[in-house]
């Protein structure tokens, strides 16, 4: 890890190219006996009423795990179905998560052994002809542009930057996604969407600002939240609905959320990489013009900035220049393998700058899923730098999934509560 004092420029606008560990937890025969040629109408059938993927006892007989199969009701122009759980599965072998068919039906499958607490979304990817043919080295490319939606699960959330919903599914023990349910009765706080001028950024940026509900007399400045990619969190997600809920339960005092938008893919690559600008416009433009508008802490101990990927390594190292303002910090799934370049003193920068850096005043609270093989070993670096840095209030855990914002709902609602609530 590198630990030249200024972020490095001009670097692959992607991650490290690693190849998945251990191939995917794939299982040779379904949760359940398929029906043979005579029997697939009661199958699916059955399957409209339970939904899917299908899910069974663990033949190993481990019960703290579950087979978990997928299935696709093909056609006569069916040539391949794949299905990719989020993370579980490896682009450089893309053959071990495509179906199997049932001889003679309509019936394609796919199974994996999975522990219990597991969640995530998927893609289900179907060749239905028309592409390149199979084998060709075109045809991974373009069959992961067919993508599918599933119809026997209605469970799904907003894709990013653009598409139809994404399915998912939680297992039996998967955490709660505490805090995101629709509920009625809640005070309900208000959310206005602006733009804000920026000269470091230049131009304009559009932010979503959320004033919470506040009981009859409360006088205290609020405590703030900098929520980074607005434009899903809210514009999609919904998130002022947790944020409401946490709040009514008691969980978080009022808070103030300020979310500015990532504009697209290029745009947040270019802000979201330990940008100096892009940190200044947070710590020097954004709040201040949120404090204008809403009585706001200037405490860095109740000022939280949360990021997932590269928002994740953006909101560390936003604390790491400007820890009089960013007292907390949240990161689900942080791209802290940044910069991937091939000259290995590059590589892990904002890790490097904090290994030899005084202690800083801020907290840490990082997580990320076990599936994310490109990311851990940067994060278990990261958080071995903070042991040995001494950043004893630093929190490390890994959810079983992977770079999703199906576990980031939860991992964002704990973290919130763990770093403003009472105690």
């Amino acid at each position: 890890m590198t630990t030249a004092s200024a972020p490095p420029r001009d670097t692959p606008q992607r991650p490290p190219r690693l190849a998945r560990p251990a191939p995917p937890p794939r299982l040779p025969e379904p949760c359940r006996a398929l029906p043979g040629p005579d029997g697939p109408k009661a199958l699916w059938a059955a399957v409209r009423n339970e939904g899917t993927p299908l899910t069974g006892p663990d033949p190993l007989g481990d019960e703290d795990h579950m087979a978990v199969t997928w299935l696709w009701r093909g056609t006569e122009a069916t040539r391949a179905v794949q299905v990719l759980p989020n993370k579980i599965g490896d682009p450089r072998a893309p053959q071990g998560n495509l179906m199997e068919r049932v001889p003679g039906t309509d019936v394609w499958h796919w199974t994996a052994r999975l522990r219990r607490d597991w969640r995530g979304t998927y893609d289900l990817l179907v060749d239905e002809g028309g592409g390149p043919e199979p084998g060709t080295p075109d045809y991974w490319r373009w069959l992961r542009s067919q993508q599918r939606a599933d119809p026997f699960n209605l469970r799904t959330l907003p894709r990013r930057w653009s598409g139809d919903p994404v399915a998912y599914a939680e297992l039996p023990d998967a955490p709660a996604a505490s805090g995101w349910e629709e509920r009625d009765g809640v005070p309900r706080g208000t959310v206005g969407v602006h733009r804000v001028p920026s000269a470091h950024l230049g131009g304009e940026r559009r932010v979503w600002l959320y004033r919470p509900p506040l009981p009859a007399g409360h006088t205290d400045r609020l405590p703030v939240l900098v929520l980074l990619d607005g434009e899903h969190w809210q514009g999609e997600l919904g998130v002022a609905r947790m944020l409401d809920n946490l709040i009514a339960d008691g969980r978080v005092p009022p808070v103030a959320a300020v979310l500015p938008d990532s504009v697209d893919v290029a745009t947040r690559w270019h802000d979201l990489a330990c940008r100096p600008e892009y940190a200044d416009f947070l710590t020097g433009e954004l709040l201040p013009w949120a404090g204008a508008r809403l009585p706001l802490t200037d405490d860095p101990a109740r000022t939280v900035v949360a990021g997932q990927s590269l928002g994740g390594l953006t909101a560390a190292y936003a604390a790491y220049r400007a820890p009089h303002r960013f007292g907390n910090v949240l990161a689900q799934s942080g791209s802290f393998w940044w910069p991937d370049v091939d000259a290995a003193a590059e590589a892990e920068w904002l890790t490097g700058r904090l290994a030899v850096s005084p202690r800083l005043p801020v907290r840490f609270r990082l997580s990320f899923g076990e599936q994310e093989w490109v990311a851990l070993p940067a994060a278990r670096r990261l958080r071995e730098v903070l042991e040995r840095a001494g950043y004893d209030d630093a929190v490390y855990r890994e959810f079983n999934g992977g770079h999703d914002y199906l576990c980031w709902r939860t991992e964002l609602a704990d973290g919130l509560a763990e770093m403003l609530g009472a105690g």
